[in-house]
């Protein structure tokens, strides 16, 4: 049984739906300040954006492009205690369309860490286990990089701010701790190219990004994304598919709020479903992180069913249920299975 001492994981992590009307937009809900904020147009083809705290508002980077972090003056420009403002950007706020934005807290904007032998500013949020992380590249294979989680992370997404670059991303489920990784704007299989994560695993306090481009050239800008397993409130894992309609369930303590699915193994893109959108279980609807497409109903080839405990796959496509196809998840509980509050409080299914 997961107990978990995050009673409301919405004070962490929560999905939002709003629409667009290509003016100053205040979006609410959220239920905190957020401090990364990711959003995505649902009605027709746009590109993901990502701001966050440390970078600060309106400086943009993009889930499904290599591109340089861009100074976007319509986009968002500011942080509220409970949301964010937009400007005009249609992308994000076209009047009439409609988005989604998945909201993270950490801890603001930020702070200097030490604790590898290269400085960072670090916003970490140890409750929750999730930090933002800004740091200079410096070319070296033994660079350290503080995290400030204090536990060893499951999961590192990097992307270069100042130029065009891939983002890099490793996972504890990957066939090596070291050397292996994937890259969040292709639907690449895992990549072997060990100049990036390589010459150790993350530990307690540091992670080492190796010396390639995409995470550590000399001088160079990069933000980074980092995770650690909170029971009852977010995984890291990973399964095996069946290639059967009466697919792998995936336990993860909680009953799911949002999960991405990549296939590790063979091409496959990263697969976005959340709970706050239209449709629950198989009727469910799903996103893309490294293309524009527009939302898509997950019936089908990517149907997937919801469960109080975990998620289950139903649809039989190689993206996410192929016959002895291996892929790595990221999940965030809407509730966890049972709160230690003092009492069991068990999660309702759907």
């Amino acid at each position: 049984m997961a107990y978990s001492s995050i009673v409301k994981p919405g004070d962490y992590f929560n999905t939002v739906t709003y629409s667009g009307n290509s003016s100053t937009n205040n979006i609410t809900g959220v239920g905190f300040q957020p401090d990364w904020v990711w959003m995505k147009r649902r009605d027709q083809t746009a590109w993901h954006y990502l701001n966050d705290a440390v970078s600060g508002v309106r400086e943009t980077i993009f889930s499904n492009d290599s591109n340089a972090q861009v100074d976007k003056t319509t986009g968002l420009t500011a942080f509220g205690t409970d949301g964010f403002t937009l400007g005009s950007e249609g992308d994000i706020n076209e009047n009439g369309g409609t988005y989604v934005s998945w909201n993270w807290k950490a801890n603001g904007a930020g702070s200097s860490n030490t604790d590898g032998n290269v400085t960072t500013t670090v916003s970490a949020n140890t409750t929750a286990g999730f930090s933002i992380i800004n740091y200079t590249g410096t070319g070296s294979n033994s660079s350290t990089m503080g995290h400030g989680l204090g536990t060893t992370p499951a999961m590192i997404m990097i992307k270069k701010l100042d130029t065009s670059s891939d983002w890099r991303v490793w996972h504890q489920n990957l066939s090596a701790t070291t050397g292996k990784n994937l890259r969040l704007n292709y639907d690449n299989a895992e990549d072997s190219n060990n100049s990036f994560f390589y010459s150790s695993a993350p530990n307690a306090t540091t992670f080492n990004p190796g010396d390639g481009g995409n995470t550590n050239s000399n001088g160079g800008t990069y933000r980074a994304f980092v995770f650690k397993e909170t029971t009852g409130y977010s995984r890291f894992g990973y399964y095996m598919g069946n290639g059967n309609a009466n697919g792998t369930f995936i336990y993860t303590g909680f009953k799911p709020a949002f999960y991405i699915i990549k296939r590790k193994d063979s091409t496959g893109s990263w697969i976005i479903k959340d709970t706050k959108r239209p449709g629950l279980n198989q009727n469910g609807t799903y996103l893309v992180a490294d293309t524009n497409i527009a939302e898509a109903t997950g019936s089908g080839n990517l149907a997937t069913d919801e469960y109080s405990n975990g998620f289950k796959m139903r649809g039989t496509s190689s993206a996410i249920n192929a016959s002895g196809g291996t892929y790595i998840y990221m999940a965030f509980a809407e509730e966890p299975l049972v709160a230690n509050v003092g009492q069991s409080i068990p999660a309702t299914a759907r």
